[in-house]
């Protein structure tokens, strides 16, 4: 399927590569019900590849894995292949049914039905809230800098959290004690600042809100990953909305670990014999692995690893990359065992 915002287009290919038909539907519930029995009409729908599991396929994806089809996430057909053949609709449809039949794909689609697609949508709105805070600090502390001296003199001298509390109780009358009568400048800093430091002030209950509500997430359905030293609930939530609700689609430890982008990739010619690093996956959980990592170098046992590969020659980084290769692994293995748990799969089913 070639997914759109308003319409998906479906192609069905038999195990032979024949193509059996194309046809567009709405991307609406209705227009799910109808592609699914347009296809058993042609045949028995074995798998289907569908792109952008994860944006305008969602709901597709979704629909399907509720009529017990197997879902393939499926990427868009590469620059080359476009070249030659054109771009269109139908010619992307029939690509990805390609893809899945010749095993090209071979990456399951979440069901996002469950407690961790909530997660990733606390995790959503607090990303964006923490972004929107930093912004909003930097403009109020650029506003202070060119501030009147007498406000600036005022407020440059207390923490953060007193200031914020400070300029958000600021009111533009406060002008005229600060001898600035009638200084539309003085007033429109004022304001300014009240209102950045109110946004800051908001956006740091709705960021702690967020918190607590990601912490009893992971405390309820996955609680084994709290246990290890430099897994905090932040880095659990982002590592298991990377999962997914549906674990066991990944088969081995090692599939998680490229899907974290912390699998090394061959990269050889000739007599030479290399690898490097693997720049792809989520960048999300590579970046939760990296700091799991750095927060375990400060303890004994983490220490020792260092040194020791350190005297056998290996890099900082060299060294960095095989921690995170080992945290992968150990919360793969600890979310699978959590995924057995009734109560990681009890808002599911």
């Amino acid at each position: 399927m070639d997914t759109h915002g308003e319409v998906h287009v479906a192609a069905v290919v038999c195990s032979l590569g024949q193509t059996l038909g194309i046809k567009s539907f709405p991307a609406a519930a209705a227009g799910y019900r109808r592609l699914l029995a347009w296809v058993r009409k042609l045949g028995t729908v074995r798998r289907a590849g569908v792109e952008g599991t994860g944006t305008f396929g969602a709901g597709l994806s979704r629909y399907l894995l509720a009529q017990q089809v197997v879902v393939f996430e499926v990427n868009r057909p590469d620059r080359s292949a476009r070249r030659l053949l054109g771009k269109s609709d139908p010619l992307d449809a029939q690509a990805a049914a390609r893809a899945v039949l010749s095993g090209r794909a071979r990456a399951r689609a979440k069901t996002g039905d469950g407690p961790v697609q909530s997660a990733r949508m606390f995790k959503i709105a607090k990303d964006s809230a923490v972004k929107a805070r930093t912004q909003a600090i930097n403009q109020l502390k650029a506003v202070l800098v060119v501030a009147d001296p007498p406000l600036r003199e005022r407020l440059s001298g207390l923490g953060n959290r007193e200031l914020f509390r400070t300029c958000a109780r600021l009111s533009p009358c406060e002008g005229e004690a600060d001898g600035s009568d009638e200084d539309p400048v003085a007033e429109a800093t004022l304001m300014t600042l009240s209102m950045l430091a109110q946004r800051i002030e908001q956006l740091t209950g709705q960021i702690d809100e967020l918190n607590q509500r990601l912490t009893g997430f992971v405390e309820l359905h996955a609680p084994q990953l709290l246990a290890p030293v430099g897994i905090g609930p932040d880095s659990a939530a982002t590592l298991l909305i990377t999962m997914g609700d549906n674990p066991e689609r990944l088969s081995t430890e090692a599939s998680f670990a490229a899907l974290c982008g912390v699998s090394p990739i061959e990269y050889s010619s000739g007599g030479r014999r290399s690898r490097r690093l693997n720049h792809g996956g989520d960048r999300q959980a590579n970046a939760a692995l990296h700091r799991i990592v750095f927060t375990r170098l400060r303890h004994d046992r983490t220490q020792a690893y260092y040194e020791r590969r350190t005297q056998e020659g290996k890099t900082r980084r060299e060294i960095i990359r095989c921690l995170k290769r080992y945290a992968a692994r150990e919360v793969f293995n600890l979310v699978r065992t959590v995924s057995t748990d009734p109560r990681y799969r009890g808002v599911r089913d």
